[in-house]
Parts: C-alpha cells; sequence; structure tokens
C-alpha cells in the first residue's frame, strides 16, 4: 500500500508525487502513456532519433529527469479504469490488478471541445489538441495544405507548428475577434514572455487569419477538400455570405474541458464554472475536495493551463500534510482564466449543429434524434442517453456530451447546473474483458444436474 497515488503523469501529477515525496510519502504515479509528460510537454516517439531543442522538449526532458531523481515509483501504459473507497483506503483498478493507497490524487489534465459540423466526421479534419499531440510526438503534420479554426490560443500554435514541421496553412478562421484578444492582453502583460511568443504568432499569421468567422460545413468524397465559412455575429452566429477554402486538412476545436471522469466515479462534489471550462470539482485553494483523502489538480480540476498546474500539483501534495505550505498561483491564474475566456462557447454556436449533423459520432445519433428525444420528456442526461444512445460509445461522452447539453439549453430553457451531468459508472475507459476479469474455468463451475420432469 503507498500513502499516495497520483493518476495523471503531466505537469501537475509529477509535480504533485515529487512534492508529496519531499514530504517523505510513499508515492507511485500512474499514467497511460510511455512516459511522463502528458499532453503539455509530452515525449517524443521512440522512432525519432533526432530532434531540434523546443521549449516542449526542454520542460519535458526536465520534468522527466526530476521524476526519475526522487524515489516516487512509476506505473506507465497503466489505464486505471475503476476507482473506488473502502473504509479509508482508495483502490485503483488496473488492468488484472489492484493498487491501494491512503490518498488519492487525480492529475488526468483535459480533452478538446468540438463542436460538431456537417462534414466533421471526415477523413483529414481533426481536434486541435490532437494536432499538437501528433506534432509533439511524431512530429508530423496532418496535411499538405491545412485550415486551422475554432477558438483560442490553441489555432495560433498549431499553425506555427505546421509551418515549422513544413507544412502549410491555408488560412485560420478564428470565431474570436480582434476586440477579444485585445481585451485579453491587459491580463496577459503579467507573462510577458508568452505574450511575446503570442504576438509572434499572431503576427505572422495575422494576412492568413480570417477573423470573426466559422466553418459551417466540411466537404468531400472520401476525404476533406472544401471548408465553407462565414462570417459571425458577437454571439459566434453565422452570418452573411458563404465563403469557400481548398484543403486537405482542417485543425478544428474550441478549447478545452476539464476531464473529471476520474473525479466523479471517486465521488466528489462538481459544479458548472464556465470560466474554468465548465463542469469542475468542487475545492479549495489546495485542491482537497468534498471526499476526505481525494485531492484534484491540474486542468482537471479547471482549465487554468500549464503556467499553473505543477504549482496545482504542489499544492494538492501540500494539501495531504495537515499544516502544509499553501504556493501562490495569483498571476498564473488570471493568465490561464484569460485564455481560457477567449474559448468560452456562445449561443450562436449551436446553429452550426444543424438538424443532420451526429452529434455523437460514436453511435451516430443526430441533432434531430436528440431534439426529439428531449421534447418527448427525455430531459436529462441520463434519460437521452438511454433513449438515443448519446454517449454510450467507446468515448464515453466525452466528445459529445457538451453539444448535447448546449441542445438541452436550447430546448429547455435550463442551465447546465438544472441539466446536470450523466450518472458516474465505471469503466473509465473501454477495457477488453479478459483484462478485467480473473480466468475462468468451467469445469469448476457448480452446474446443477438435469431438473426431474
Amino acid at each position: 500500500m503507498y500513502d499516495v497515488i497520483v493518476i495523471g503523469a503531466g505537469p501537475a501529477g509529477v509535480n504533485a508525487a515529487i512534492e508529496a515525496d519531499n514530504l517523505g510519502y510513499s508515492v507511485l504515479i500512474i499514467d497511460e502513456q510511455g512516459s511522463a509528460g502528458g499532453q503539455v510537454w509530452r515525449n517524443k516517439s521512440s522512432s525519432i532519433i533526432d530532434a531540434p531543442k523546443t521549449e516542449t522538449s526542454i520542460k519535458g526532458n526536465a520534468l522527466r529527469d526530476a521524476l526519475m531523481s526522487s524515489n516516487v515509483s512509476v506505473k506507465y501504459e497503466a489505464r486505471v479504469w475503476h476507482i473506488e473507497k473502502c473504509d479509508t483506503i482508495w483502490n485503483i483498478h488496473i488492468e488484472n490488478d489492484v493498487l491501494t493507497s491512503k490518498n488519492l490524487i487525480i492529475a488526468t489534465g483535459a480533452y478538446e471541445r468540438i463542436i460538431p459540423i456537417p462534414g466533421w466526421t471526415l477523413p483529414g479534419v481533426i481536434g486541435l489538441a490532437g494536432a499538437t499531440a501528433l506534432f509533439k510526438e511524431h512530429m508530423m503534420v496532418p496535411g499538405h495544405k491545412t485550415v486551422v479554426a475554432g477558438s483560442g490560443p490553441l489555432l495560433f500554435y498549431v499553425a506555427n507548428e505546421i509551418e515549422r514541421l513544413g507544412g502549410t496553412v491555408e488560412a485560420i478562421v478564428s470565431l474570436n475577434s480582434r476586440f477579444d484578444w485585445l481585451k485579453s492582453l491587459l491580463i496577459m502583460i503579467t507573462q510577458p514572455i508568452l505574450l511575446w511568443q503570442g504576438f509572434k504568432w499572431v503576427t505572422a499569421f495575422y494576412k492568413k487569419t480570417i477573423w470573426q468567422s466559422a466553418p459551417i460545413k466540411f466537404e468531400g468524397a472520401d476525404h476533406i477538400e472544401l471548408v465553407k465559412i462565414k462570417k459571425v455575429d458577437d454571439d459566434w452566429k453565422p452570418i452573411g455570405k458563404e465563403q469557400i477554402l481548398e484543403a486537405d486538412s482542417v485543425c478544428y476545436g474550441q478549447g478545452l474541458i476539464p476531464a473529471i471522469e476520474a473525479s466523479r466515479l471517486a465521488g466528489a462534489e462538481h459544479h458548472y464554472d464556465e470560466t474554468l471550462g465548465g463542469w469542475v470539482p468542487t475545492i479549495d485553494d489546495m485542491g482537497r475536495t468534498s471526499i476526505e483523502g481525494l485531492f484534484v489538480c491540474g486542468d482537471n480540476a479547471g482549465i487554468l493551463g500549464a503556467l499553473a498546474a505543477p504549482i496545482r500539483g504542489k499544492n494538492a501534495a501540500q494539501a495531504i500534510n495537515k499544516n502544509g505550505v499553501v504556493y501562490d498561483i495569483g498571476k498564473f491564474e488570471r493568465f490561464g482564466k484569460a485564455m481560457t475566456a477567449l474559448s468560452i462557447p456562445r449561443a450562436g454556436l449551436l446553429n452550426l449543429i444543424d438538424t443532420d449533423t451526429d452529434v455523437c459520432r460514436c453511435e451516430g445519433v443526430t441533432r434531430k434524434e436528440i431534439e426529439h428525444e428531449i421534447i418527448t420528456g427525455a430531459q436529462s442526461p441520463n434519460a437521452i442517453k438511454s433513449g438515443t444512445r448519446c454517449g454510450m460509445g467507446p468515448c464515453g461522452g466525452r466528445f459529445c456530451a457538451d453539444a448535447q447539453a448546449m441542445i438541452n439549453e436550447h430546448v429547455t430553457g435550463k442551465t447546465r447546473e438544472d441539466i446536470g451531468l450523466p450518472t458516474a459508472r465505471p469503466p473509465l475507459r473501454p477495457m477488453p474483458m479478459d483484462q478485467i476479469t480473473e480466468e475462468l474455468n468451467y469445469d469448476d463451475l457448480p452446474i446443477p444436474g438435469v431438473s426431474p420432469l
């Protein structure tokens, strides 16, 4: 048994693990990837022999070196599928094993928000966060001629990486206006290095940026070929004439959503806060949840970005100690919220989802089917899932839950808090049955004899 188990080996999780180790606790860190770094400081694929140093690789290598120099035990390529608390002990279920600890720190990060539009499931269309994983781990570009579309700062990072790695950006289609970015400048000044970096990216792609616009349809026979776009109003509702761009790939998304599945399964209270990316665990400044011995840190506790993540991790570890030190994240929190604000969904986005668009791509459930289910009485996420199978596919609702909730808000007039969340249940990720069950010898089964006539 460990004193502390940390789920997630990104910057928040690793810093939490090292801090807990420094405090004298026995610590295990678990991650699905083959090495530490998370999405932010993702490690290069072993197939890449040599690569130019970047900020990502330098900081990621420093994080991995610090973890290796500590006494923290690690378990990579391990998928957590269930979390349960028995009395005061946490049971963490992975493939064919159960790990135990007195305290649990969840640092599972975030995943991307993608608003469904016609053609969004075409080959060649990938998420902005998915594109960053492609760049960081494999040093590959998504295509020869790429349109980058959506909202927030990831647009310009993705565009910069595409051209740095030899690709071509046809255009950046930004929901944000120039004024949206200007409003964030006063806060971004608190981080002058990042402000200057962002300024260089925006300046480099200024002429290729189509401001306050959105893709309304992706088209192609069996692969993306055309991107149809329109201007949007201040609520991000499409207006005006249609414009067509040619592309063989699209990087598309509208910010990040906290990955709260693990903290929900662990039983923590949650609430909705759009300034933090959506549903988040209800915590104090140290990352303590409503459950004794359960702590959260990083973007799964609210989208504040990579700068705040290490400090949030250290605070979560210090929270285990009743007299722990509190590290201040004030300026990093302000910066993170300014970035997140650029991707807070606006009401007009719903107009991008036409009635025949697949909202749940796993199960092929359209907006029309979801609205019909709501109108006929199924207004809770559980009821909609039961009636349509929306959210029952391999992704577990991660990519359709937000759009489904937007539709529900529109039809019923309810708030996100009123709508609520579906029931949290295992498995956290799809798992082969033979990896989570013991071997069965059918000869040992107590099968009764033939019943008498």
